[in-house]
């Protein structure tokens, strides 16, 4: 197996992680959530540019703007 391959694993522990995160009840769990899936996205999509799987990456790029998306939104809601 090439090496890596292997970036598949810690990509869907970090995603899990911040799913874990976003759906907290605590504001700043949620905010660090949104950072966190930021860094699966990025992860996944380097794995799928390595492995031309390129569904993933325009999967992966739409839901990294919805993450910046959601962390601006949880930013302001948490300023009023």
């Amino acid at each position: 197996m090439d090496n890596f391959n292997l970036l598949q694993w810690p990509a869907m522990v970090v995603t899990l992680l911040a799913s874990w995160l976003v759906a907290s009840a605590s504001e700043k769990k949620r905010r660090w959530g949104f950072w966190v899936f930021l860094l699966s996205n990025m992860l996944w999509a380097a794995w799928g540019l390595k492995t031309n799987a390129y569904a993933l990456i325009i999967l992966q790029t739409g839901l990294m703007v919805m993450n910046i998306k959601g962390a601006i939104e949880n930013r302001r809601r948490s300023r009023n």
